[in-house]
């Protein structure tokens, strides 16, 4: 490399679920994707559930069994807004938290802004 010469970077993340084929770890296709997987494990993580970070996750799991309500679904908002701000706010900006409960289905939908790029993108995660 040449003294003033532009470097591309590009990274790479783990895909998920974590996977292998041929003996060799999967990786995810696009930045869409990693972040998309990263939201997921920050979402299904309980807290005390990884060994080397334990503050880690939102502990939603638990959250889905209680009994549905709007008190419910106003927890849900910020504990996921509150995790994802935490874990991820060096790849994205939160820009908003909504969970709809309707008897048995939950909806949560997350709205958020790629820092890398500051493109609007959204996750959307149903629970029954």
């Amino acid at each position: 490399m040449r003294r003033g010469e532009e470097v591309e970077t590009m990274s790479i993340g783990f895909r998920f679920p974590f996977g292998a084929l041929h003996g060799s770890i999967t990786s995810s296709e696009d930045a869409n994707s990693s972040i998309r997987g990263k939201i997921i494990q920050v979402l299904f993580t309980a807290p005390g559930e990884r060994v080397n970070l334990p503050e880690f996750g939102c502990g939603l799991f638990n959250l889905v069994f209680e009994p549905n309500s709007s008190i419910l679904a106003a927890a849900m908002e910020f504990t996921v807004g509150q995790a994802l701000t935490r874990w991820m706010r060096e790849e994205i900006i939160v820009d908003g938290v909504d969970v709809e409960s309707v008897e048995e289905l939950v909806t949560i939908e997350i709205a958020y802004t790629k820092r890398e790029d500051l493109s609007r993108q959204a996750i959307r995660i149903q629970f029954k």
